[in-house]
């Protein structure tokens, strides 16, 4: 009987649901006849081996071998294949590690295996035996001892089929890894970049923190935030939409290389490449500037390849190929929108009235009280932001959009800020910090006049950052990397919620 692998809102066909009810049915009844024989769930059960070391470990011995060390193992995990051939069965019992044969005799198990012959794929059992190889050379247990551990109530989907409705994966992530070997694949490798992350960086002697999550004040990015209440301080709190601000107070404090991998919440739309809370690891290293950054940035990304891909420099994304032995490109957002739109004048770039008629021929959306700035990266990111497959650093963004960044000392319509983008998306954001505590209070007070006339992802005055800056902050650089993104593209996978364990998703019925 296969699972239900249609939306939720889809209905099931009656005579579906009703086989499903029935084998749900039946394994209830055979979980009555356990309880009533002992313990249903027992906990005492204690295994030595995992199915993937054994497979490795025992790769290169041969039947003969195997049969005159004569290796005990307890082995457990969930019944995924099943073949009862009357005085003798096989089974396929999955673990962490993967997956590993039992050889079942009557003889051996006596009752035990008369029970077995009733146990459902799914179950969770536990085997005791010695390893040797079958016929076909297949590493197995020769079980001698067998034990039900855990009984599934509810059938997995179909072998043949497996769970493919994609908004099911989403929802019963518990089935999707049960089933799908590949969704495990992705988790694992999830694990391992954001471990190797962390130690690149503990390496070069920063120090992981951690931050508050609610905040009175939500602070460093552009976003709306969630909002919540505090029921015994009786104040509003608002879900933290990026660390910045704290972790900038900490090097205010003399801590001058920190980082957090932390979640963020911002109250956006859903789509491939958004979800609203997500993973972002934030960095701040003090006397350093935005093009170490850039240099750390390419760094990371090389060693983070090198965790799924060892010694590789191409890697695929969907189907393409990304160079990455290539120094990464680094071009200023101007020449970026020069070069991808032809004809643009670039000598008025600064031109509102120029650039608002540029943005209604493209169809880009722009405010009525944008500046130069924001019309800029209107354009960049309608006709621009697409095209850059390849790694591409774009730097000096317009002053305007970039309120916490250090403005450029020759120019400071730009600032001295980069953002990075891979396979056409942005992969991190980073810049030199402005650390001027009466520059930055201006900048806020320009943001809350943005919020005032209507710009709900326009930022707040923080005054107890603006009282940190003027303690003093050393020229500092930061970096922001997505790391839900960066895993999409290490694992090759198209949407932000192939990499989350538990996306957002409406509940089920609406």
């Amino acid at each position: 009987m296969a699972e239900q692998t249609r939306g939720p809102n889809e209905p099931v066909p009656a005579g579906e649901a009703l086989d499903e009810n029935k084998l749900i049915a039946e394994r209830r009844a055979k979980l009555a006849a356990i309880r009533e024989k002992g313990i249903a769930y027992p906990n005492d059960f204690r295994r030595t081996h995992y199915a993937g070391d054994l497979q490795k470990d025992h790769s290169a011995a041969t039947a003969e071998e195997l049969e005159q060390q004569g290796i005990p193992v307890t082995v457990a995990g969930r019944m995924l294949g099943k073949r009862v051939m009357g005085k003798a069965s096989f089974a396929t019992v999955s673990d962490p590690g993967g997956r590993i044969q039992l050889f079942l005799q009557a003889a051996a198990l006596g009752e035990t295996y008369e029970q077995f012959k009733g146990w459902d794929i799914g179950d969770t059992v536990g085997a005791s035996g010695t390893l040797f190889r079958t016929r076909t050379g297949e590493l197995s247990v020769k079980v001698t001892a067998l034990r039900l551990l855990a009984k599934a109530l509810r059938p997995l989907p179909d072998k043949w089929h497996g769970l493919t409705d994609v908004d099911t994966r989403y929802r019963q992530r518990y089935v999707d890894l049960i089933v799908n070997e590949e969704s495990r694949a992705v988790f694992v490798a999830r694990t391992r970049i954001v471990r190797a992350l962390r130690d690149e960086l503990d390496g070069r002697g920063f120090m992981e923190v951690e931050t508050p999550m609610m905040q009175p004040i939500p602070g460093g990015a552009a976003a709306r935030p969630f909002i919540t209440h505090h029921n015994a301080l009786d104040m509003q709190l608002y879900l933290r939409i990026a660390p910045e601000l704290y972790l900038k107070r900490l090097v205010v404090g003399g801590f001058e290389k920190v980082y957090e991998v932390n979640r963020n919440f911002r109250n956006e739309g859903l789509s491939t490449r958004h979800n609203p809370e997500f993973t972002m690891m934030e960095l701040y290293w003090a006397y350093a500037d935005y093009r170490d950054l850039m240099d750390l940035t390419e760094q990371l990304v090389i060693a983070l390849v090198d965790v799924v891909k060892p010694g590789a420099r191409r890697l695929g994304y969907q189907g393409r190929d990304h160079d990455l032995a290539t120094p990464f490109r680094r071009v200023t957002m101007a020449d970026a929108i020069v070069e991808y739109n032809p004809g643009i004048d670039a000598a008025r770039l600064r031109d509102v009235d120029y650039l608002r008629s540029w943005c209604t021929g493209l169809g880009a959306k722009y405010d009525k009280g944008d500046g130069a700035g924001k019309l800029q990266v209107a354009i960049f990111d309608h006709t621009v932001e697409q095209h850059l497959l390849e790694p591409t650093f774009i730097h000096a963004y317009p002053a305007e959009v970039s309120p916490l960044a250090r403005a450029n000392d020759v120019d400071p319509f730009v600032t001295d800020r980069f953002e990075f983008f891979l396979s056409g998306r942005e992969m991190a954001n980073g810049f030199s910090e402005l650390n001027d505590p009466e520059d930055q209070a201006a900048r806020f007070q320009a943001q809350v006049m943005r919020k005032d006339a209507g710009d709900d992802e326009a930022m707040f005055y923080d005054a107890d950052y603006i009282r940190a800056l003027e303690y003093g902050m050393p020229p500092t650089a930061g970096l922001g990397i997505g790391v839900d993104r960066l895993v999409m593209f290490l694992t090759d996978q198209a949407a932000i919620r192939d990499v989350l364990l538990f996306p957002q998703v409406r509940p089920e019925g609406g």
